[in-house]
């Protein structure tokens, strides 16, 4: 049997941490953050651990991460 392929779409999306969470990126960040309160701006700047219902998904799709 071969090797697992790890899915690149998901690499570039999420990342994991020592500890072994998945973290990534809040959405809503980018773009018309005139209308935007600067609270809210800075909270979008932090990384947020992923749902333990997708971290299962995650660990299966990074198998070597």
């Amino acid at each position: 049997m071969g090797k697992m392929k790890t899915h690149k779409a998901t690499a570039k999306r999420v990342k994991k941490t020592g500890s072994g969470k998945v973290m990534h990126e809040k959405a809503f960040g980018r773009h018309k953050l005139t209308s935007k309160s600067g609270k809210r701006k800075r909270q979008l700047r932090q990384p947020k651990e992923v749902s333990a219902a997708d971290q299962k998904v995650i660990d299966k799709l990074l198998p070597y991460n």
